[in-house]
This record gives C-alpha cells, sequence and structure tokens, in this order.
C-alpha cells in the first residue's frame, strides 16, 4: 500500500476488532502512526501487536469513549507518543434490534453515550488539539443510512443521524482551522452482522471491513484536500455520495397558519410533495430486502 497517510498520527477508536479494525491496520500500512483504542484492552492489544509486527508503529490507548476523561485520554496519547494528531476515526458503536415500543431506558443511555456523546468526547478533544497545533487535519465519522429509517433499529439510527448532523456543524465550524470533517456509510459482515439473526439471513461474507477501509484513508489523506461535510456510502462494490437534507419546494406562504388552513395545505399542494419514509422506501424492490439487513449494521 503506498504512503498516503505517511508520517501522519491517527487515533482509531472502536479497533480491536471488525470495522475498526480494518481502518487501523490500513492507516498503519499506509504510513500512519496509530492509536489503537478499544474497550477490551485484550483485543487493541493484538491489532497494536500486528501492526508492530509488521513494520509499523502503533500504540494502545485502552478505554470507553462513553467516559469523556477515557475519550480524551485516547487523544492525549496520540499527541503524547506521537507529538501529534493529524486524524481520528470515531468508529466504536454499539447496535441492538428491538421494536421500538420494546426499548428499554438502559440499553437507550448505554447506545447513546458510546455513539453520540463518545464520539462528541473524543471529536471535541482531537479537534481542540489540531486547532492548537494548527495544521489542520481530518475526522471521519462512522455513520449508517439506517439514519434514513430502520426497522426495530430506532435507537441505533438516531444515534447514526445524529452523527450525520455533527459531521455536517463541525465541517461548517472547522473550515477556518482547517480540518475536514466527513462521515462513511459503510455496509460490511462484521461482529455486528454474527449477533443479529436478521442480518444473518442476507449479509454477504464477501462484504468485508477491508473493502471499505480505502474509502476512510483517502478521506484522512491529503489527498482529500477540499473534501468536507459528505457523507459517503461504500458497500464494497458501490460508492457513492448520500444526499444532505434540504428544504423542498413549493414554500406555500400566509400570514398566520391554523389547523384549517394547514389540512387544506396537506390535502392539497402538499400531499404530491409527501416523502416516502424509510431506508427500504427508497430502494428498487429487489434490493430491499438484501439492504435492509445490511445497513442495520454499518
Amino acid at each position: 500500500m503506498n504512503g498516503m497517510l505517511e508520517g501522519k498520527a491517527v487515533a482509531v477508536t472502536g479497533a480491536g476488532r471488525g470495522l475498526g479494525e480494518a481502518f487501523a491496520t490500513h492507516a498503519a500500512q499506509a504510513g500512519a502512526l496509530v492509536v489503537v483504542n478499544d474497550i477490551e484492552e485484550g483485543l487493541a492489544k493484538q491489532v497494536a501487536d500486528t501492526i508492530n509486527t509488521y513494520g509499523g508503529s502503533a500504540v494502545v490507548s485502552a478505554g470507553d469513549i462513553a467516559d469523556p476523561d477515557q475519550a480524551a485520554a485516547i487523544v492525549e496519547c496520540c499527541v503524547q507518543e506521537f507529538g501529534r494528531i493529524d486524524g481520528l476515526v470515531n468508529n466504536a458503536g454499539l447496535n441492538y434490534d428491538t421494536p421500538s415500543w420494546r426499548d428499554e431506558p438502559d440499553r437507550i443511555r448505554e447506545l447513546i453515550s458510546v455513539n453520540v456523546l463518545g464520539s462528541m468526547y473524543t471529536g471535541t478533544t482531537a479537534l481542540r488539539a489540531m486547532a492548537e497545533a494548527g495544521r489542520g487535519g481530518s475526522i471521519v465519522n462512522i455513520s449508517s443510512a439506517a439514519s434514513f429509517g430502520q426497522h426495530n433499529l430506532a435507537t441505533y439510527a438516531a444515534s447514526k443521524g445524529a452523527l450525520a448532523s455533527l459531521t455536517y456543524s463541525w465541517a461548517l465550524d472547522c473550515e477556518e482551522i482547517g480540518v475536514r470533517v466527513n462521515a462513511v456509510c459503510p455496509v460490511a459482515h462484521t461482529r455486528m452482522v454474527w449477533n443479529s439473526e436478521r442480518a444473518l439471513r442476507g449479509a454477504p461474507p464477501s462484504r468485508t471491513p477491508a473493502k471499505i477501509a480505502p474509502v476512510v484513508l483517502y478521506l484522512l489523506s491529503d489527498e482529500a484536500d477540499g473534501i468536507t461535510g459528505q457523507m459517503v456510502r461504500c458497500n464494497g462494490n458501490q460508492l457513492h455520495i448520500i444526499g444532505q437534507p434540504y428544504m423542498k419546494q413549493p414554500v406555500l406562504e400566509r400570514e398566520i397558519w391554523d389547523s384549517e388552513s394547514v389540512r387544506r395545505a396537506f390535502d392539497g399542494v402538499l400531499a404530491a410533495h409527501l416523502e416516502p419514509y424509510g431506508l427500504e422506501k427508497r430502494r428498487p424492490p429487489r434490493e430491499r430486502e438484501l439492504f435492509a439487513t445490511l445497513e442495520s449494521v454499518s
């Protein structure tokens, strides 16, 4: 692999296996100095040892990103060990399937604490370090097209939608400090697939994390200069940009809207402009069953 990230220091959360492991090992092969984070220290050490054995440079920063101090420590480790931080991959995340009316507060809180707050804790610390260093940098958030809406994955989908909004906002805020912020929506056969009975019915094992890694490497690299605020979806074979939310035409105006005038608007002009809802409504019929299983674990 070429030296696309030669000399850059990159931290990857949730890198003990699956997508995070692929991102960390590919970054090292591309010349990056890598901080391998995972809540399971043994897994993180195995990945770091593999990188170092094959001539790369990696250190471990174990910890739970849901804890703000432990999240900050990942970035601090990168700066202390390598003298800088140039890139962050916010990959760590949780997922579970349940009908929304059976969801439980403790599970909701745990998932949001990792997927949303954890990414924010790690990301804001990294942005602070990048701003102080004045060299710019790149953050890649791992989101999901499940944020369009997904059966039995409301909490997970909401968390990934939050990462999409966070990506847009960070990209706007960070233009002045030269930091690019993008999100990747991967589809890959990972541990989340193995733990999901629904996903096992249709997830092709050929869609491996290694097929997603080149997208993340590119976005971390200087080759992606000028690319920011983008949601990029990759399933291994397909690569495309996900459209950002926008205000639809027509815009109806009147001085005061009351419930009757709102009803008439929806019965009339707006009826023809209602959006389909949910991920599966946005695909050709033959793709819906396959992608419904895959997107739930991306």
